[in-house]
């Protein structure tokens, strides 16, 4: 389905303990507004939702699933893998993603979006990474529409840099495409995202490392009332 265009005032924290990743988020997002850049955990960032990437189980056994597990709680991974369970059968795909309250006050919520489909796979010469960045920035206006100013600040990690062996300068350009298409359209259907992002990188192994792609939205139709 298509929506009207979304322009949001997000805070968007990127936050990891690899320097290379920070690096390379400086240069790709060097000419994004509004977007905070630093050398950290995540467990430190006072913001309304985490992302975490996460396998199709939700099991949060390994990376920075694992790191917000310990710090939340056992029932952090209840919570997600019942989400799963609901809305996708016990099995998320790659780009898409569910959003669930953390039972903390800081952060209110965790967005699990799976990178990988079992734990600890090599995903370097897939598109995953910025399937699960969209996704996980499409949930947000999903809880938004649902209960609006729910989600006002979000903290992402390297997505895919450490677990899935993504080269940190790709990691970085997948990921801003995820935030391009975030701020350009809201999508009702996670597998509508997935077919748009997929037909439009689908040869992004063949570009250069520094390039970015910025996905064209779906066009948008009307209805006459």
């Amino acid at each position: 389905m298509t929506m009207d265009r979304a322009q949001s005032s997000l805070k968007v924290v990127l936050t990891d303990l690899n320097a290379s990743v920070v690096e390379a988020w400086r240069a790709a997002f060097a000419d994004t507004p509004g977007i905070e850049i630093r050398k950290g955990s995540i467990l430190d960032e006072n913001v309304d939702a985490w992302v975490t990437p996460t396998n199709s189980r939700g099991r949060m056994d390994g990376g920075v699933d694992a790191a917000i597990k310990r710090y939340l709680g056992a029932g952090i991974q209840l919570r997600v893998q019942r989400a799963i369970r609901d809305q996708f059968s016990g099995s998320l795909p790659v780009g898409s993603a569910v959003c669930v309250p953390s039972g903390a006050v800081n952060p209110k919520f965790l967005i699990s979006t799976p990178t990988m489909e079992h734990s600890a796979e090599n995903v370097s010469e897939t598109l995953n990474v910025a399937l699960a960045c969209a996704a996980a920035f499409q949930a947000i206006h999903r809880r938004n529409e649902e209960a609006p100013g729910s989600i006002e600040s979000v903290a992402l990690v390297g997505m895919g840099a450490q677990t899935g062996r993504v080269p940190a300068r790709v990691c970085a350009n997948l990921m801003w495409t995820g935030y391009t298409l975030f701020n350009d359209y809201r999508f009702d259907d996670y597998d509508d995202l997935r077919h748009t992002i997929v037909a439009q990188l689908d040869d992004i192994e063949n570009a250069p490392e520094e390039k970015r792609v910025r996905i064209e939205p779906p066009k948008r139709t009307r209805t006459r009332r």
